[in-house]
Parts: C-alpha cells; sequence; structure tokens
C-alpha cells in the first residue's frame, strides 16, 4: 500500500507516531489509543517490575502483575474465582519471547518531538481506568498534536477486551469522517 492509516495501542502509539512523523507522505491518518510519547513514572516502575519478574522467571507472579495493571479494577473483580485463576495461567503460559525487549523499549521511547509535527488527521483514546499506561499520557500526546481529536474510554489497559464495541465505534466514526 502506498498511504494508509496507522492504528497505534500502547507502545504502538510511539511506532505509529514515529512512522508519520518520517513519512509523512505515506500516513494518511493515526489513531492512538492508551498511548505514550515517553514513560512517566508510574510506568517506568511497572515496566522495572516486569523486567524483574521476567529475569526471575516468575512467569505467575508476572501474570499477576500484568492482570492487576492491564484491567480496570471492576473488570478484574468481574471475574469469579474459577475464571481468575485460569486467566492467570493462560497470561503465565502464554508471555512472548520479546517482553523484556519490549518494556527496555519502552523505557527509552520518546517521541515528544515528533509530536508538533504531525500533519495528518489524528485520534486520541485516553483509556480512563488504565493503571498500566496513566490516561495522561494520552492528554500529552492529544495537546501536542497539531489539531488532535481526544476521545476517553471508560476502560483499563485493555479496550479490546473490556469495551471492544465502544473502541471500534470510535474508530470507524474517526474514519469515516475523515474519509480515511
Amino acid at each position: 500500500m502506498e498511504t494508509f492509516t496507522l492504528i497505534g495501542y500502547s507502545l504502538g502509539t510511539a511506532v505509529a507516531v514515529r512512522a508519520a512523523a518520517r513519512h509523512p507522505e505515506r500516513v494518511r491518518g493515526l489513531v492512538l489509543t492508551a498511548g505514550l510519547a515517553r514513560a512517566d513514572n508510574r510506568l517506568r516502575t511497572s515496566l522495572h517490575l516486569w523486567l524483574r519478574l521476567l529475569a526471575q522467571d516468575d512467569r505467575r507472579a508476572f501474570a499477576e502483575f500484568v492482570a492487576l495493571t492491564a484491567f480496570a479494577p471492576a473488570m478484574y473483580e468481574s471475574f469469579t474465582a474459577t475464571e481468575l485463576d485460569p486467566l492467570l495461567e493462560d497470561i503465565a503460559a502464554s508471555v512472548p519471547p520479546g517482553a523484556p525487549e519490549q518494556a527496555a523499549l519502552a523505557l527509552t521511547v520518546d517521541t515528544t518531538a515528533d509530536l508538533p509535527r504531525i500533519t495528518v488527521p489524528t485520534l486520541v483514546i485516553a483509556t480512563t481506568e488504565d493503571l498500566l499506561v496513566s490516561p495522561a499520557n494520552s492528554r500529552v500526546l492529544a495537546d501536542a498534536i497539531p489539531g488532535a481529536a481526544y476521545a476517553e474510554l471508560a476502560t483499563g489497559h485493555l479496550p479490546m477486551a473490556e469495551r471492544p464495541a465502544e473502541w471500534t465505534e470510535l474508530i470507524t466514526e474517526f474514519l469515516a469522517k475523515h474519509e480515511l
């Protein structure tokens, strides 16, 4: 494809921003969800804990921490005891091989200088109950990207799991409005 719209989620928002800044002739639009320009104190602390748990190969503790920070509190509390343990086991069993490298990248990424150079229609979606990537990071993105639209979704870090219909609706309305 010669031109395209990028949808970046979490650390992928930094990737999408960097691509748009480096290749403005190809990127037609951006949708950034649960994102960041650079890690804040809370995220840095969380990522350091991720790295320690992974280095110790304590996958169960890693899974517990990931679940506690990925789901909104109400969503986490909605799991029954019989649902929660298998969920944690699934997370522990499915840690991708590149997880430590991903955490290390998130610790060092900084796209703040790129944000004012974004010229394409952009939608920033803040996940307002996010305990991993603070919603304040989404506000930073929206404020620094000229003309960016800003929306909030009452979800934890996983809008595709907690509120998939609402998340999809925000994205499709934005894409339709800008004919992307």
